[in-house]
């Protein structure tokens, strides 16, 4: 885990009309082992539904900045209160297709039980760092889409769970500034647009 290429990295910031909204990558450390902390998003939300995610949402006027974005929304999702949070570094700003602008923080968590908001959460899990990395868990695809033109789906499938969408590109960029992991030049497969996703 290279922390001081996390910490060194000057993240691009989006300027736009999207909405704002920030996410934690919350990092847990066991001994010489490191774990990310997803969130499986309620079958019942109207965006991205049963879909992986790191702990995060929306700005609220109330939140001073896009950090407290995070800290707030990962408390209610799971409970990590924004004390334990130890923000270390930053991710690029992405855009969604639910013309969302996500700034990803990456933070030191502590290794604890959390509890899961069930009005937003379906469950927590908890994924390792060396199954993440390992190329046998990840494949790519291409696509076109209507507004981005050809993109590159990343999924990454660990333990039964696939993490995939924006929070798979995050989740990219992550593991190539933390990690010696590299993301394949070449992908697995290209796919028509209107295909199903392979979840």
């Amino acid at each position: 885990m290279d922390w001081e290429r996390v910490m060194a990295h000057e993240p691009a910031a989006l300027d736009g009309e999207e909405r704002d909204a920030a996410v934690l990558v919350p990092i847990i450390t066991r001994g010489d082992d490191h774990h990310l902390v997803f969130t499986k998003r309620a079958d019942h939300l109207g965006e991205h539904p049963g879909q992986m995610s790191f702990p995060g949402g929306g700005r609220e006027p109330s939140d001073a900045d896009l950090e407290a974005t995070a800290k707030r929304e990962a408390d209610e999702e799971i409970g990590l209160r924004p004390e334990e949070v130890e923000v270390v570094g930053r991710l690029d700003d992405i855009p969604t297709v639910t013309d969302y602008r996500v700034r990803p923080f990456v933070a030191r968590v502590p290794d604890r039980e959390y509890t899961p908001d069930e009005r937003e959460v379906a469950e927590i899990a908890v994924l390792s760092l060396d199954d993440l990395t390992d190329l046998d868990n990840y494949e790519s695809e291409r696509r076109d889409h209507q507004h981005h033109g050809a993109i590159r789906i990343h999924f990454f499938r660990v333990d039964g769970y696939t993490v995939w969408g924006a929070t798979g590109r995050m989740l990219v960029q992550f593991l190539e500034l933390a990690t010696d992991w590299e993301m394949p030049e070449e992908v697995d497969r290209v796919v028509d647009p209107d295909a199903e996703f392979p979840v």
